[in-house]
């Protein structure tokens, strides 16, 4: 199966770098570049591609307000941010907004693939790094200002509670399934459950709320 992605980038030469770097891989069909945020949200309109790699600097409108308009429009479409700047600020606004992901520019190589294949199979782990920079993001009490009233940890079962926990410590459904001795089909259930219950998204999201609310490996409530 090809998935469909968007580049978007105000540098020609960073479009290129990721292009040369995707167009090695099978898998991935690169089907448009925008050179920003507006453009962006155009383009997912008329392609709803499966990825966005999203720039966070562009000009006029940047990349964090991109994403939250393409997730009106395509909810579908999965959106990784791609930045030089390890800023928790910026990741913790991504997810708000309805990133999947998020990659630093130096990264790896190999990484990147790895992490983008995982992503868009739905099987991923959280990245280690990810999950570390959202620990220290909500310990730190930057990460504690939002606007929706959010369900509380009560409104799922024992089981929802454990499988949070999992997620986020980074662990994919097979590995989840592995420790709780149960089948993959089981723990997607789940999660899609704990999703609808939380008003949730993604992986990603799950994650944040849970160090919000203490469901973590790094302190249980």
């Amino acid at each position: 199966m090809n998935y469909r992605v968007l580049i978007s980038d105000d540098h020609p030469l960073a479009r290129r770098a990721v292009r040369a770097l995707l167009d090695g891989e099978a898998g991935f069909e690169i089907v448009g570049e925008a050179e920003n945020g507006e453009q962006s949200v155009q383009l997912c309109r008329e392609l709803l591609p499966d990825l966005v790699l999203m720039d966070i600097q562009m000009p006029g409108m940047n990349g964090l307000e991109a994403t939250r308009r393409i997730k009106q429009i395509s909810p579908r479409t999965k959106i990784v941010i791609l930045t030089v700047s390890d800023d928790v600020g910026d990741l913790f606004t991504a997810i708000q907004n309805g990133a999947q992901g998020y990659l630093l520019k130096n990264m790896d190589p190999d990484e990147w693939i790895v992490y983008l294949k995982g992503l868009l199979d739905d099987n991923s782990e959280i990245s280690r790094g990810m999950a570390d920079r959202l620990f220290h993001l909500f310990r730190s009490g930057k990460g504690q200002g939002h606007d929706a009233i959010e369900s509380k940890p009560s409104v799922l079962s024992h089981r929802e509670e454990e499988i949070l926990m999992c997620v986020a410590s980074g662990q994919s459904n097979r590995q989840i399934a592995e420790q709780l001795t149960i089948t993959e089909n089981t723990v997607k259930n789940h999660i899609k459950n704990i999703l609808a219950k939380l008003s949730l998204e993604n992986r990603v999201q799950l994650t944040a709320y849970a160090f919000r609310h203490g469901l973590t490996p790094f302190g249980h409530k």
